[in-house]
Formats: C-alpha cells, structure tokens, sequence
C-alpha cells in the first residue's frame, strides 16, 4: 500500500471535516492506493455513536464519501463533487471496533460522471456496509482553482515512482 498525500493541506481556508488534521471535531481520515483500490483504515468512538455502541449512519455516509473523493483525485487526477450517494446499511458497526476499512475503486462513467464503489468492513474482515457514489469532474481550470494541483503518493513526491 502506498500513503497517499493530502493536496489541500496548504490551501487556505481548508477545514474538511472528513480529511483536514486541522478541523478539531473532524474524522482526520488519512488515505492509501492499493492496486485499484483507495482506502482509510479508521478508529470508531463513542462520540460518533446514532446507538449505543453503534456508529452513526451518517458518519458511515461520510467515510464513503471521503473515500469515494479521494478515488477521484488519485485515480483521475481530478476534483469533482458527490451527485449522488447511496448507501446500504447490512450490519451494524460497533463504535468499539479497534479499526475499520473503507474502500473504493472506480467502477464507469457517463461524459464527466464518474462511479465509485465502495465497501466497509469490520475489524474482522466482515461487509458492514455497501456504497455507491457518483462523482460529477470538474473542468482541470476549476480544479486549480479550488486549490487541486493532483493526488501524489509518499514516494512520488519524494521522487521515487511517477503517478
């Protein structure tokens, strides 16, 4: 697996609440590429609970969504928007998980509507949850403006591997 860098940690103003180290009450999700896969390998809390011991749905959404991103801009290159999410609850996640795993691999696209799929397991391997999001890219001028300039590896930016 290859540690991927976050392209907005310098961009003023960022304060994602699934990705930014800096938002106080936020996820501070970090990302991997493995093979055709981009994943977050994340600790559950209690503060994030719908139920008792249970992780709340749409902290579930959120963890999908950010990983569902983070395939578009590793494996695009590319900034975009969510169109639209779907998620499918199969079995309910413990806010007492020692870690949980989101991935998501790219799955086909309509003009600049990309589809990402995705999956949530337990700390024992098992699907939790089921996803679906649709991604709409933005043109490669309003990526820039948005502060996106492209989604390196560890060792891409040290100089070891190109993307």
């Amino acid at each position: 697996m290859k540690k991927l860098i976050n392209p907005y940690l310098n961009k003023e103003g960022y304060n994602c609440f699934g990705c930014s180290p800096g938002n106080r009450i936020g996820l501070h999700l970090q990302f991997w590429e493995d093979g055709d896969d981009v994943l977050t390998v994340w600790t559950p809390a209690d503060d994030y609970a719908g139920w008792v011991d249970t992780l709340h749905g749409g902290i579930i959404a959120t963890l999908m969504d950010e990983v569902a991103n983070w395939v578009i801009s590793r494996k695009l290159q590319a900034a975009g928007v969510t169109s639209h999410l779907e998620v499918k609850f199969r079995r309910p996640v413990s806010t007492l998980e020692p870690q949980i795993t989101v991935r998501g691999h790219l799955a086909g696209h309509v003009r600049n509507y990309h589809t990402v799929e995705l999956t949530l397991h337990d700390s024992q391997g098992r699907l939790c949850d089921e996803g679906r999001a649709v991604y709409c890219i933005f043109g490669e001028e309003h990526a820039r403006e948005m502060g996106f300039t492209g989604c390196l590896t560890e060792d891409e930016a040290a100089g070891e591997t190109q993307p």
